[in-house]
């Protein structure tokens, strides 16, 4: 398999990148800047890709945050809530179309540079919350990517049905180097430990059983 990961620099996308260098696959890294708030992510990116020696190319869009506005990952005029994502405030993180946008991008880079597919690391944790990360998005963003050129081209997204604990855990066992990997929303010097994504990170570790390795403000 030759295979571009939408790769944040955030744990899932990491532990993915991992799970494809295990199973022998040829992989390249696409991170991108859509103006974020939490763009401290990318230099985390960076950082990890040199560990595991893999290619890396970045995407600078930071305009991209103005049009997707309404969002407190893009809007700096929205509070970012605090809490588990299973509460009602977390949609205030959503993102308009996101995915779509993210993974169209990745495509085409996929398509010009001779891979097959694109992998993302959306997992069932992300369901409730983000509706392109369901996998009913998975399906139809696949059967559009394989309509967008002659060439075929797939979607892969091997952790639809795992718990972030689950990440972790394989994370653990592939030796994914978690220390280094960026989750938290706020974008601060440490993870705030408080944001939808901090508390979820905590809990997967808790849960996975594994020593979390993260620096938390709280």
């Amino acid at each position: 398999m030759k295979a571009v990961v939408l790769f944040s620099g955030g744990l899932d996308s990491t532990v993915l990148a991992c799970r494809l260098i295990a199973d022998g696959a040829e992989v390249n890294l696409l991170s991108i800047d859509y103006g974020q708030r939490h763009a401290r992510e990318l230099e985390y990116g960076e950082a990890v890709a040199k560990r595991l020696k893999l290619h890396r190319e970045s995407l600078s869009l930071p305009e991209l945050g103005n049009l997707l506005q309404g969002s407190s990952l893009t809007d700096r005029t929205v509070d970012l809530p605090e809490g588990h994502y299973e509460e009602e405030s977390m949609k205030a993180t959503v993102v308009p179309n996101r995915n779509m946008i993210l993974l169209a991008l990745a495509g085409g880079y996929a398509l010009s540079s001779g891979f097959e597919t694109v992998a993302y690391a959306a997992h069932a944790g992300d369901h409730t919350i983000y509706p392109d990360c369901r996998p009913e998005f998975a399906d139809a963003m696949e059967k559009a990517l394989g309509l967008a050129d002659w060439s075929s081209l797939t979607l892969h997204r091997p952790f639809v049905d795992l718990a972030k604990a689950d990440l972790v855990a394989l994370g653990k066992e592939l030796g994914a180097p978690l220390e280094m990997t960026w989750s938290c929303y706020a974008g601060r010097e440490k993870h705030c430990g408080k944001c939808g994504t901090c508390v979820e990170r905590k809990e997967a570790f808790e849960l996975a059983k594994v020593a979390d390795p993260t620096e938390y403000e709280d």
